[in-house]
């Protein structure tokens, strides 16, 4: 069967935003009849101290630095500080661009290895993994789902940021030390989240509306960018309702090659072994090749908040929230398989001949393979040497939400009660499909250029459609869906104090119960008495008429990947929904986890002339409660239980000296602990055709660390800033994984299967580091922001069956650590045009393990930029950049005993974001 296809291009118009620009015209006209103007008010960030009934206006990039650096310096701890101005004044779109752009913060495009989606995705503190991060919302828990089925079944800790637009923001906090009221479960910190709040804006009725449009250079759309907000409050201040909401629509093209799907032992006997000298028990690429990445992000969603102030003695605060993430998508890969076709035993054919195999042996890796077609050979009909997969993921979904009670009761003038009641869930939901056709054989070259750059491949008939012989299509796919779930409540006092040093003692008592349930089915034949040989594996059914070709973009990729042929995600989707369903349970994969938590502090507030700061223990008690069904040696799948509780005890102490006017010295020292991610305690991924796979440990300890930070702050003039930090932290419980085998059912074969396993396993760590900032609001209007960040991150145990213990090439990198990491930004601000440019560096990291390796990121810079020009006093136009040098993600993969072997590489494109900003 074949079918020829050739590959055509047509110019893409981009979509007009002129509907766009009038629905902001239309929001913004009410600022033609305001009353009163108020020549530079901006937005206001939710940092006032309601007792005082003092309202923070942030009026520019000016104010709102001043603002920021104000709250840094008056801290107790060590805090970076980001204002709702400060996010308006760059392309951020969501609260991970924000934070980017503090010392010691670390951001990652991705949840784990699914490679980069052009959005700050993850947030981590110092170097560190980001389940070692808490993030909470308005000083709360927050859960968030994924959409990525590895994420969904592996993760649960970490929040994924792309579910929170920066539109939210009135100040986020980020504590990269810790005292005894904050919220335990940040090894390395918390990210603190605050929304603004109705009763602290200056007038009775607020509103604001941002319309517009983005442009993504890969796809060559245009979608729509909306938000707005609306806060009103009545004449005394007591009743206040802020209402928000968001639907933000972004179309992704990713061009990207994959390497690392799977590379592998060449096998004694096979073809590639006679034919290459020393070659048996060399790495080479088993399947890799040009991979085109598509997906539509919708983001909606919004926030309620009424408050109620009875008195100067009474605060009610509900919040209600809720955003999703609808995001489908699909990646067709054209892989390449000379490795795996003529470097195993089960899929060579036999007899081939040395003679059409040569290639090249560099550090233990095959970096060239060629291969050429025999001039007779029977059973070449059953070999392959290149697959076409598309993997669709027709439902790919996240979503948060939570309702929270806050209450502040002042008792009297010594004492004030608050107290916290909510509950919060994140949902991750992805229903996912492969349809492969294995090409025929008719030779083939890899050629490897170094572990940084790009493959070259040469696939002979790429551009036509042909099945080989001997083959049937073939799937596989499930729908997994992950609920995580906390209700939680708290009370807080603070009593002031007339001791000549201690001004006030706070002590409070936390209860809460955290649950993970992971729901796994299995994709299935619809068809009566078929299975996936029958409808799903039969050539007649597949979708021809959804026949298309690579785009051309993939030459940035110095691959040959345009013109080949894929079907669309239409026509996947299509084939699927006919002759596909999900039905059966994946017991292996599914779990159950509840985890209830006490917790309890006191914290004691002094301050003598120019010594202050805070001191303080909290002690908490967590249960981890694990249920997931195990084969036993018979095949045979029982349900198990696993339950374990401990206790920590957490002082932490923070020292502020003011040294002089202008001169703060800092010391604090804190012991803190994270609980380790839940699917890293009972999670199943499992590699079918790799036959690779991780698997939870559910007696996994939790992360405890001990921390020390010191530092200077010279405040040498307005809105100026230079500072030193140097940071340093023990971790006993850092979760690596080792390695083993185990036998679990395979769906591709429909049978049990024996894996080689990555288990996470508890070790020690330590991180250590100094961050460095500059921040001067120049003459002119003109301004600079720039930090450095230096870490170094290692494992300091050597866990059984880890990279840190391997014998031949020991790898102790510490998961997350970027050696070193900058941000250089400019700023110029007058009464009517404003912009900003900002280059943000991280240098290489590892990223995770990779099916059985380790995957390390390479460095990246992005640059991005905004202009704003005020066209009234309540109207103004935004022109916004991200990622405008179109940056590379690269990554290479690392196996003990071989050399480095190139990763996936990956190129998202720029954005464009064009918007009219009202407001009354």
């Amino acid at each position: 069967m074949k079918r020829n296809l050739t590959a055509s291009s047509a110019a893409r118009n981009l979509t007009p935003i002129a509907a766009a620009v009038a629905m902001l015209m239309a929001g913004a006209s009410f600022s033609a009849h305001a009353q009163e103007a108020v020549a530079k008010e901006a937005k206001p960030a939710a940092t006032a101290d309601v007792d005082e009934g003092q309202t923070v206006v942030v009026t520019g990039i000016r104010a709102s630095l001043q603002q920021s650096l104000n709250q840094k310096r008056n801290s107790d701890s060590l805090v970076e500080v980001i204002t709702a101005e400060d996010v308006g004044k760059m392309p951020d779109k969501n609260i991970a661009d924000s934070l980017q752009r503090l010392p010691g913060v670390s951001v990652a495009a991705a949840g784990g290895g699914e490679g980069s989606f052009g959005e700050n995705d993850r947030v981590a503190l110092r170097g560190t993994p980001f389940g070692l991060t808490l993030t909470t919302f308005n000083g709360h828990a927050v859960g968030s789902g994924d959409w990525f089925a590895d994420n969904i079944i592996g993760g649960g800790r970490s929040v994924s940021f792309s579910l929170f637009p920066s539109e939210l923001i009135g100040r986020v906090t980020v504590h990269k030390g810790s005292q005894a009221d904050l919220l335990e479960g940040g090894a390395e910190g918390v990210v603190n989240i605050e929304t603004r709040k109705p009763l602290d804006f200056k007038k009775s009725f607020t509103g604001q509306v941002n319309a517009g449009a983005v442009y993504s250079s890969n796809s060559g759309k245009t979608d729509p960018q909306l938000s707005g907000m609306i806060a009103w409050k009545n004449d005394t201040n007591t009743l206040g309702v802020l209402v928000q909401g968001f639907h933000q629509k972004r179309t992704l093209t990713r061009y990207g090659q994959e390497n690392q799907v799977w590379y592998d032992k060449v096998e004694p006997g096979t073809p590639i072994a006679g034919a290459i000298p020393g070659a048996a028990g060399s790495m080479a690429n088993f399947l890799g090749g040009t991979a085109w990445f598509e997906q539509k992000r919708t983001r909606d969603g919004g926030l309620i908040d009424i408050q109620l102030k009875p008195s100067n003695d009474v605060m009610l605060d509900l919040t209600l929230f809720h955003s999703q993430l609808d995001a489908p998508n699909i990646n067709h890969n054209f892989m390449q398989s000379l490795g795996r076709a003529f470097g195993t035993s089960w899929a060579s054919p036999p007899g081939f001949p040395s003679a059409n195999i040569n290639g090249a042996i560099a550090g233990g890796v095959i970096t060239n393979l060629n291969t050429t077609v025999p001039a007779n050979c029977p059973t070449c009909a059953g070999t392959s040497g290149s697959v076409q997969e598309e993997f669709s993921r027709p439902v790919a979904k996240s979503k948060s939400d939570f309702i929270n009670l806050d209450g502040k009761f002042r008792v009297n003038e010594r004492l004030v009660l608050t107290g916290k009641l909510g509950t919060t869930k994140g949902v991750g939901e992805t229903v996912s499909g492969a349809l492969g056709v294995w090409m025929p054989f008719r030779g083939g070259s890899y050629q490897m250029n170094g572990s940084e750059n790009p493959v070259t491949y040469t696939i002979p008939g790429a551009d036509q459609f042909s099945i080989r012989g001997t083959a049937d299509p073939y799937t596989y796919g499930s729908h997994v869906k992950a609920v995580d779930k906390e209700t939680y409540g708290q009370v807080d006092a603070t009593l002031k104090l007339d001791l000549p040093s201690i001004s006030s003692l706070q002590f409070g008592a936390r209860v809460a119960e955290h649950k993970r349930t992971l729901e796994a089915i299995g994709i299935n034949s619809n068809v009566a008495g078929n299975t996936d040989a029958g409808a799903l594996g039969n050539p007649a059914n597949l979708p021809f008429g959804g026949l298309t070709a690579f785009p051309s973009g993939f030459k940035d990729l110095g691959t040959n990947g345009a013109g080949f042929w894929t079907f669309s995600q239409n026509a996947v989707n299509g084939w699927l929904s006919k002759y596909a369903n999900y039905s059966g349970h994946l017991r292996q994969n599914e779990f159950n986890i509840k985890e209830p938590t006490q917790s309890a502090y006191v914290m004691a507030n002094f301050g003598a002339e120019a010594l202050s700061g805070n001191f303080g223990v909290r002690v908490v008690h967590t249960t981890e409660d694990v249920t997931r069904s195990e084969m036993d040696g018979a095949g045979v799948y029982t349900v198990r239980n696993y339950k374990n509780g401990y206790t920590d005890i957490l002082p932490s102490a923070n020292f502020r000296l003011d040294v002089s006017k202008n001169v703060v010295a800092r010391f604090g020292a804190s012991r803190t602990m994270a609980r380790p991610e839940l699917g890293q305690m009972a999670g199943l991924d499992l590699r079918d055709q790799q036959l690779f796979g991780v698997v939870g440990n559910p007696n996994l300890r939790p992360i405890r660390s001990n921390n020390a930070d010191i530092g200077v702050e010279w405040y040498f003039a307005p809105k100026s800033l230079l500072s030193a930090n140097a940071f340093f932290s023990a971790l006993d419980g850092y979760v690596t994984y080792g390695t083993t085998k185990g036998v679990y059912f395979n769906q591709l074969q429909n049978k049990n299967t024996e894996y080689v396993i990555g288990t996470p396993v508890n070790t020690t760590a330590e991180v250590k580091g100094l961050e460095l900032a500059y921040v001067q609001a120049l003459p002119g209007g003109f301004g600079v922001n720039t930090n450095y960040t230096f870490t170094d991150g290692k494992e300091t145990g050597h866990a059984v069956g880890s990279p840190c213990a391997n014998e031949i090439r020991q790898d102790c990198t510490l998961i997350g650590t970027s050696r070193n990491a900058y941000n250089i930004g400019a700023f110029f601000e007058n009464d009517k045009f404003s912009a900003r440019l900002t280059y943000n560096y991280r240098s290489g990291f590892l990223n995770g393990t990779s099916r059985n390796s380790a995957a390390y990121q390479g460095s990246i810079g992005t640059l991005s930029a905004s202009i704003a020009y005020q066209l009234t006093e309540n109207l103004a136009i935004t022109l916004d950049g991200k990622d405008l040098n179109n940056p590379m993600v690269r990554s290479k993969i690392r196996t003990a005993g071989y050399a480095d072997m190139p990763g996936a590489f990956y190129k998202n494109g720029r954005q464009i974001y064009l918007a009219l900003q009202g407001k009354m």
